[in-house]
């Protein structure tokens, strides 16, 4: 794990704001490790990720923010500082389909999400196994129409005392509530199994497959309280034909939502997203 600060920022667009960063980072002796931007022309707005080492930096990143303050003020900036090593702690929300289940606690198991994963959390009892074969704990939280509030409130106080910053919707295939996602902004990742805006809502395979379309595709995005219509961070398609049935539309879209979902779920982990309004940049 890389012992190294990130800053994101998002400000209004002018001239000197990549030169005033630089030089401040440099004045306290910091080595740049990556550094990428992108401007939003329509919008006058300026976007940045820039990631430095911590061995030798000179300012303690407690004192970080009173010293940025005067910069960050003159560019009007909204930022934020992550540390890549303190990984964030996710929660993986699963429903019966555990195929994306699987997939991201085989990859943190392999180091390639460089995370804690202190629970999973599902409203059905199937994945269990996959719970107890990866040492992971599992928590089953049955939801039914009449009792959807009260499995909220165990799930969140489940989330409170593990000290959650991430909730990954593995396929976990229930609506989460206003409150839900209010206290979890932008830190609620869903995969569907679609090329959203196509097909959004239950089902969309079995809609694609009786539309006749020619591509299908999966969608990684933040949830909100608006049904599938959260910031897209990754998006992946597949080719089929006339020849392919419904199974195989069904095999290869899960194919799809693994890989969508494990590329937005590292990308969070490493801090390269940016959301503003319903969009998002992911920076190299």
């Amino acid at each position: 794990m890389k012992n190294s600060a990130v800053l994101l920022i998002t400000c209004p667009d002018r001239k000197g704001i990549v030169a005033a960063v630089a030089e401040f980072l440099y004045k306290h002796d910091a080595n740049i490790l990556h550094a990428d931007q992108h401007q939003d022309a329509e919008r006058s707005l300026f976007l940045m990720r820039v990631e430095w080492s911590l061995d030798g930096f000179a300012l303690d990143l407690a004192e970080f923010p009173r010293r940025f303050a005067p910069l960050a003020d003159r560019f009007e900036m909204r930022w934020r500082l992550e540390r890549s090593d303190h990984p964030l702690r996710v929660a993986l929300f699963v429903s019966k389909y555990d195929h994306c289940l699987m997939d991201l606690l085989y990859r943190h198991k392999t180091g390639e999400l460089l995370c804690d994963i202190p629970l999973i959390v599902a409203n059905h009892s199937d994945a269990e196994k996959w719970g107890k074969f990866y040492d992971v704990p599992f928590h089953h939280i049955p939801v039914s129409s009449g009792n959807k509030e009260a499995a909220e409130k165990a799930q969140l106080d489940l989330l409170a005392a593990e000290k959650i910053d991430l909730v990954v919707m593995a396929r976990y295939m229930q609506i989460l509530s206003k409150e839900f996602v209010t206290r979890y902004p932008q830190r609620v990742i869903n995969v569907h199994h679609s090329f959203l805006p196509a097909f959004m809502g239950a089902k969309p395979y079995h809609r694609a497959f009786e539309r006749g379309v020619k591509l299908i595709g999966a969608t990684s995005h933040y949830a909100t309280e608006d049904l599938d219509e959260g910031p897209i961070i990754e998006q992946d398609v597949v080719r089929i034909s006339h020849r392919d049935g419904l199974e195989d539309l069904l095999e290869k879209g899960r194919d799809l939502e693994k890989v969508v979902l494990s590329r937005a779920v590292r990308w969070h982990i490493d801090h390269r997203i940016l959301v503003y309004d319903r969009k998002t940049v992911v920076f190299d």
